[in-house]
């Protein structure tokens, strides 16, 4: 006789609705230490015992280690030849992003308007993501192997062009007698492990491959780590008491007007240049994106004296949050056309 088969678990649909609104617990998780860092600011400040400092300095390197050891000279080759598509994404990353936020400037007050205008050019300024910026063209229907040089040339380049832009721009606690002080800590803490990876690519890329999925949830639990000091020297010294929740609602409809923005002027830019859809998918998405891995780093190199790297990547973990949303969406959406039009034909979102 056969025994009844067990009903399958019921999925669970509030999972469900996260995942397809672009949440995952990764974002969860960056509100949880926001939390604990408002209500325990003690156990990552620089009075804490635990040396939170070496501890994500290491974690810093080892993550651009890994990302040095993933770099494919195969891939990135053939992504290497359509020149027009890079330019405007470099451009749009690293001089559009920044021109919008000087033009906004006049519109911020002094004292804290200042403070506030500072952390959204740090945001401008940083370069493109790696991993979300290749996910979504893979899931619009984009051209990948352009989409993987395009994101691993803007994050070699924030290297050097953050940094820049924050030293003109933004008043850091790095003066011009510490850039080389800057520069040196770059050089070992990010160039050099990147450059190590990329020289050991062929012999461990599989490995690098087989265990993606862990490398991805140490790179998530090192910017953790730094958020969660970041907010606790902020809270600790009382930076955001300045700031009401009205102030920080306002700020989200920015970050959202601010991605609008640039995704919708990248789209026509290159509808201009007769750009096929698989290089416009491309464009849009690898031009509009924003690294908080970098932003993370470079914060805690730029601003390693300052209470306010807690204020510095508020706009940043705003930004960073909506951007997985609206892209999710636009992405899917970008895919459904794919898969419904003919081949060759440009679409617009």
């Amino acid at each position: 006789m056969n025994q009844p088969v067990a009903p399958a678990p019921a999925p669970n649909r509030f999972a469900a609705l996260l995942s397809r609104a672009g949440f995952d617990w990764f974002l969860l998780a960056l509100i949880g230490v926001v939390a604990l860092a408002y209500f325990q600011p003690g156990l990552g400040s620089k009075a804490s015992p635990v040396p939170w400092k070496t501890i994500t300095t290491a974690g810093v390197a080892l993550v651009f280690f890994f990302y040095g050891l993933k770099l494919s000279f195969d891939k990135l080759r053939a992504g290497m030849r359509n020149w027009k598509l890079h330019l405007l994404v470099q451009a749009a990353t690293f001089v559009l992003f920044p021109a919008l936020a000087l033009l906004v400037r006049p519109l911020f007050g002094p004292e804290k308007g200042e403070l506030l205008w500072q952390s959204i050019f740090f945001l401008c300024a940083l370069p493109s993501t790696v991993s979300t910026s290749v996910v979504m063209v893979s899931i619009a229907g984009g051209n990948l192997p352009a989409a993987i040089f395009n994101a691993s040339i803007s994050s070699l380049l924030g290297i050097l062009i953050t940094p820049l832009l924050a030293s003109i721009f933004l008043s850091t606690s790095a003066d011009s007698s510490q850039l080389w002080g800057l520069a040196v800590q770059l050089l070992w803490q990010v160039v050099l492990p990147v450059g190590a990876g990329v020289l050991l690519n062929a012999r461990f890329h599989a490995f690098a491959e087989r265990h993606k999925a862990g490398l991805r949830v140490f790179d998530q639990i090192t910017i953790l780590l730094i958020v969660f000091t970041a907010f606790c020297d902020s809270f600790a010294e009382g930076i955001f008491s300045r700031y009401r929740p009205a102030d920080v609602f306002k700020l989200g409809a920015g970050m959202v007007g601010l991605y609008l923005l640039v995704f919708g002027l990248i789209w026509s830019l290159s509808r201009l240049l007769h750009f096929s859809r698989a290089d416009q998918v491309v464009a849009v998405f690898c031009g509009s994106k924003k690294s908080l891995v970098h932003g993370s780093v470079m914060a805690s190199l730029l601003f390693p004296a300052s209470a306010a790297t807690g204020l510095i990547l508020l706009p940043l973990m705003l930004y960073h949050a909506l951007q997985i949303v609206l892209a999710s969406s636009m992405a899917q959406y970008l895919g459904r056309q794919t898969a419904a039009e003919p081949a060759g034909v440009n679409l617009t979102p």
